[in-house]
């Protein structure tokens, strides 16, 4: 229990205090207009207030992510609430202010013009495709595991023809919210949304520490480290954890999305408010469903493989919501809590879209102030969202989780770039730029969806020799990225072409 307080009590201290830092790094500027301010349109650039736009950031970038990548990283052991927090405020919070205000200092510009900014011209058309890929990806993810979610707690278990149903609703809310002007849908749905979301977390954590504290469950303690740094005896520590709990600590979703929020806040102070603790939030998700996975599947043996065990026992993800809901709010409590977790992925899927065509529209330099534009690139991109969607869900979970976590990494490299040709402190983002070099790289070599097939013994596990070899491919790659960054450096103050903000 004293693990899972502490977790959330870091978190809110990595907002004041480092936060705060990364913000006076950045330099934030109020005398400087925003794209609200400077050029509204009624449609994506529009004004919207500082509670507004932190609570249609945060619903937009807390999807599934952070509960069922919490619950399947868990299965580490204690070491998911280290990553967790320290991913988060260190790594997450870090590049989501950036994506976001970049995003502002660019007039509203998407992820991959962003990119190109700052690492040319060929990163940019990398980033354009990398991006609106990963964007229908989530929205495909978003637009599945909410109807599972449905299904399950509608029938208490998959039903085909429910299950169809509520992705036929969901499906037509997600071409609305992506029509619609940001103000007219998506400001007025969520706070609905959030009020679920709200309910479910303080709910579920106030019921964590009260069964705690009567003895009825044990949430495992991070001392448990001293005796076992990995528990999950399929997949090794790094990379796997890293990616499996992606949204919860860092996410390349989120540079996608910051810039439709990055387009509604009226004053770059804003900034660290809205981009900073969002992610903040998300992280707080993370830690109370990682919490509640790992304490109440234990029974009464209060060890860690005991849990364990019993978290694998109890089924998939959707499954393991709904039973926590019904175990820590009772009946009536847990339909509420599972409407807060459906919130989730709603209000991320229908801004994935979004943010799909706004990077289109960028990209093809299309006006969206035209419904007739934004219906050209909506309906190709809703026909593809329809076809993805009768894959197999945890395939298109792989690869998105992989995509996920690359898409952030390049970010990282995208803003320690910015912040190096301004001599600014480049540390903040370069640190967690290599270290998640290290992650996809590494993951990409030995995962299935990857190259892994090449790196398994008989029995489909991963050999030490793979892991030694994917950490090596990862190091390498990781240098030669360090060594281009420092001799962009050396070029910028060789010919003095450092920038002036």
């Amino acid at each position: 229990m004293y693990t899972f307080i502490l977790s959330l009590v870091i978190l809110i201290l990595g907002y004041v205090f480092y936060g705060k830092y990364v913000d006076k790094v950045f330099g934030s500027d109020n005398s400087r207009p925003t794209p609200a301010i400077a050029q509204p349109d009624g449609v994506d650039y529009v004004p919207l207030s500082t509670f507004k736009s932190l609570f249609i950031q945060f619903l937009n970038v807390v999807g599934t992510g952070p509960i069922f990548g919490a619950i399947a990283g868990v299965m580490f052991g204690p070491m998911a609430f280290v990553w967790i927090v320290l991913g988060c405020i260190f790594a997450g919070a870090v590049h989501d202010f950036f994506s976001g205000m970049l995003s502002v200092r660019m007039k509203g510009a998407t992820v991959g013009e962003i990119v190109g900014n700052n690492l040319g011209e060929f990163a940019r058309q990398v980033m354009r495709i990398f991006s609106i890929i990963l964007l229908v990806l989530v929205g495909v993810v978003f637009l599945t595991s909410p109807a599972q979610i449905l299904t399950t707690l509608v029938c208490g278990k998959m039903n085909a023809n429910v299950y169809n149903i509520f992705i036929v609703v969901i499906f037509v809310y997600y071409i609305l919210a992506t029509i619609l002007p940001v103000d007219k849908l998506i400001g007025r749905l969520y706070p609905l949304f959030g009020l679920a979301l709200f309910f479910m977390a303080v709910g579920i954590s106030i019921s964590l520490i009260y069964m705690n504290v009567t003895g009825k469950y044990y949430t495992p303690e991070i001392t448990e480290l001293a005796n076992k740094i990995n528990y999950n005896s399929k997949f090794t520590l790094f990379p796997f954890l890293f990616i499996s709990i992606a949204c919860g600590a860092i996410s390349g979703f989120h540079a996608t999305q910051s810039p439709i929020i990055a387009r509604c806040i009226k004053t770059e102070a804003d900034g660290r408010k809205v981009f900073y603790a969002a992610m903040i939030g998300e992280g707080i998700v993370a830690v109370i469903w990682a919490a509640a996975a790992i304490t109440l599947f234990g029974g009464t043996d209060h060890t860690i493989a005991a849990h364990l065990t019993g978290l694998a026992a109890a089924g998939k993800a959707p499954v393991v919501v709904n039973k926590v809901a019904k175990i820590t709010l009772g009946s009536v409590g847990s339909v509420l809590a599972v409407l807060g977790v459906v919130a989730a992925p709603i209000t991320s899927g229908d801004t994935a879209f979004r943010g799909a065509r706004l990077s289109i529209a960028d990209m093809l330099h299309l006006d969206q102030k035209s419904i007739k534009h934004r219906y050209m690139i909506a309906i190709p991109l809703f026909i593809v969202g329809g076809i993805l969607s009768q894959v197999d869900f945890n395939i298109i979970w792989r690869y998105f989780a992989w995509s996920n976590q690359t898409l952030a990494m390049i970010g990282l490299w995208s803003a320690s770039t910015w912040l190096m040709k301004r001599k600014k402190n480049y540390l903040i983002t370069l640190i967690p730029a290599i270290f998640m070099t290290l992650v996809c790289i590494s993951y990409i070599i030995i995962a299935p969806e990857g190259f892994g097939r090449f790196f398994v013994d008989a029995n489909k596990n991963i050999t030490a020799q793979g892991s030694l070899i994917s950490f090596i491919i990862a190091a390498i790659v990781a240098i030669i990225a360090i060594v281009v960054f420092f001799k962009s450096k050396a070029r910028c103050e060789r010919e003095n072409s450092y920038i002036e903000d």
